[in-house]
């Protein structure tokens, strides 16, 4: 059941979108759900995580360096030049710019197994880029959002510590309490994570019903030109280093792939519904490329993937 519910997740996100933008209404009165929504996601995350997924960075530091470096400095300066080159709205702009300062999402993991990446480097990869964000994410936000709009870091800081830290510390915990007892929840908190994702963009898309229609083509071509470049950049940056072919697919899926569950939230808490259209199209987008990469690398007949944490996690 809940690998049929993962497996349908853009076809979930396509249905109830296009629902609620016919009947935007129930979907409007979500919002007050979409900060709370995504913490027990981040709670979810944290009880899949195990102190091992941080202690391998010492194992390999210029893998988890790359995906750091793609992560907090070319996406968010992506985000930046796509925004103020396309002449966005201004909500818009920062809506783009919030979503390139998020960390990877944790879909990443499960493209990463299928495109025959390095599982347990994406997982160490995720974690720490979700730690990284308490700090780096509110900070990048106010350096370059406040180009555009007045941008307050420090309740960024707040929302980030409460939506992120707190949940995905709370769920660790958990595990490391509960052990293998946890691997019943562990099963069934993916599809509940799609069907968080799939309620959250379809409340962005009610509350957006009246402004979608100016910019719905030309940020949806963004948010791919964005997902593209930053899977090419990492890729690019993980050659550079010398890393490995399985190494370098796992860098550019972490650096391509946002946790747009975070832009959507954030944006929604401190922006508006307009700021949070970004990180929804993206939820869709990187689902979809990340997918079809997948998909050619198995057809290309690449190496098995790097032996090691072979868990997928979304």
């Amino acid at each position: 059941m809940s690998a049929w519910c993962v497996n349908g997740f853009v076809i979930w996100v396509i249905l109830f979108s296009g629902l609620a933008w016919f009947f935007p209404g129930p979907f409007q009165a979500l919002k007050p759900a979409i900060v709370p929504g995504l913490g027990i996601i981040m709670f979810g995350m944290g009880m899949g995580l195990v102190p091992a997924d941080f202690a391998r960075v010492v194992a390999q530091p210029r893998a988890v360096a790359c995906g750091l470096v793609g992560q907090f400095v070319l996406m968010p300066g992506i985000a930046w030049l796509i925004a103020r080159s396309l002449g966005l709205p201004e909500e818009v702009q920062l809506g783009f710019i919030v979503l390139g300062c998020c960390p990877g999402g944790t879909a990443s993991n499960v493209i990463v197994y299928l495109a025959r990446g390095n599982v347990a480097l994406s997982v160490t990869m995720t974690a720490c880029s979700t730690v990284a964000a308490v700090f780096l994410t509110p900070f990048l936000i106010q350096l370059l959002g406040s180009r555009v709009v007045p941008v307050d870091a420090w309740a960024l800081f707040r929302s980030v510590v409460t939506i992120v830290l707190v949940p995905v510390s709370a769920g660790l915990l958990l595990h490391v309490v509960l052990g293998k007892r946890v691997a019943r929840i562990n099963e069934v908190f993916p599809a509940v994570s799609v069907v968080i994702i799939v309620l959250v963009i379809a409340a962005v898309v009610g509350l957006s019903h009246n402004v979608l229609p100016q910019v719905g083509l030309v940020l949806a071509g963004a948010v791919f030109l964005h997902n593209l470049l930053g899977l090419g950049a990492g890729y690019l940056l993980a050659w550079g280093a010398g890393l490995s072919a399985a190494d370098r697919r796992t860098v550019a899926i972490e650096v391509g792939m946002q946790n747009s569950g975070l832009g959507v939230a954030l944006a929604s808490q401190h922006f508006s519904p307009l700021a949070a259209l970004p990180a929804s199209l993206f939820s869709v987008v990187h689902n979809l490329t990340g997918s079809l990469l997948a998909t050619c690398v198995r057809r290309m007949g690449q190496a098995p993937a790097v032996p090691g944490d072979s868990r997928a996690r979304h």
